[in-house]
């Protein structure tokens, strides 16, 4: 198979420190790869060894079938790149910085404006086009941002935590132009740290904790490797509680999770949530809350990790100051 995406064993060290450890990974062509992790997993690192930004310190990786560090050249013809924040110029307007990026692909002055007509009225942005982008929203920003990674129309798009900041409207605003760029055949990555991002968006799933690639599926087989369902029970009354977890506990062989007196533990089978009710009945517990439901990323990433995609540690601290060290360098 001929990949969009190909990396083989990516490593790369800022000094001491190791941002990546062996990480790999495959995308298709006309698809969203979503990779996932914590701030600090080594997501931006690995997006910018794939955007000829840096090399790696070791380990092979082709976009578009073409090697990143012997043919960089060609890997920049077919890429766009949208960082975690705003890259265009303040100062000049929406039609301005489309024009300037479209003049400095090669592209005439008569070509560069029509192309940026194009994806102001694309991503909404015509009635603002003549402001400058300084007097933009959070969200007219990113949406101009993109616009701008669009102007070559790259067959590969790197998205790098492209909704980072934005309100719930604005984010899923991005995210139907995402899936309108992969209906026309663009190849899309997408690191993030919103697991609901990556359900919604991605056809297959990396996840990348401390340097490393540690799962590799879709959503919903992500899903399944920890128990694909996780029953929910909450007792009428507080005290109750106590016994509702010896209960679940004892029956589904999992140490069950109590928030609020929500007693929640994974599950691979549903035959269990009417053994559950009757050892409850027995035990003369009034239940106020039953539910079976599919688990979440986060849930998965917790059991996979130990951790939650907000947890940010010393270590991971650490990664990104080298990260953002090794990018200015």
């Amino acid at each position: 198979m001929s990949y969009a995406i190909q990396a083989e064993g990516l490593e790369k060290r800022f000094g001491e420190t190791r941002a990546l450890s062996g990480v790999s990974l495959t995308a298709e062509p006309g698809t969203v790869l979503g990779v996932l992790g914590p701030n600090g997993a080594g997501k931006t690192t690995t997006t910018r060894i794939l955007a000829t930004l840096i090399e790696p310190t070791s380990g092979h990786a082709t976009v578009g079938g073409y090697d990143v560090v012997k043919q960089a050249h060609q890997v920049r013809q077919l890429v766009g790149l949208t960082g975690q924040y705003a890259g265009v110029d303040e100062m000049l307007t929406g039609t301005e910085n489309l024009v300037m990026i479209g003049r400095l692909l090669g592209q005439s002055r008569r070509a560069s404006k029509a192309r940026a007509a194009e994806l102001l009225e694309r991503f909404d942005l015509v009635e603002a086009a003549g402001r400058p982008a300084k007097t933009y929203s959070g969200g007219m920003r990113r949406r101009l941002d993109l616009a701008a990674s669009l102007v070559g129309r790259p067959q590969i798009l790197f998205l790098d935590e492209p909704t980072t900041g934005l309100d719930p409207r604005s984010r899923g605003g991005l995210w139907n132009i995402v899936r309108g760029l992969t209906a026309d055949g663009v190849t899309v990555l997408l690191t993030t740290q919103y697991l609901e991002e990556a359900d919604q968006l991605a056809d297959d799933i990396v996840v990348i904790d401390r340097g490393q690639v540690i799962a590799h599926g879709t959503s919903d087989a992500l899903k399944a490797q920890v128990g694909g369902q996780v029953l929910e029970v909450r007792p009428v009354q507080a005290s109750d509680a106590e016994t509702v977890t010896a209960i679940v506990a004892d029956l589904s062989g999992a140490t069950p999770e109590t928030v609020d007196g929500l007693v929640s533990v994974p599950i691979t089978d549903p035959a269990l949530m009417p053994a559950v009710v009757r050892r409850l009945d027995d035990a003369n517990v009034p239940v106020g809350e039953l539910s079976l439901r599919k688990s979440s990323l986060d849930e998965v990433f917790f059991a996979l990790t130990g951790h939650h995609t907000d947890d940010v540690d010393a270590e991971a601290d650490e990664l990104v100051r080298a990260e953002t060290e090794g990018a200015r360098a």
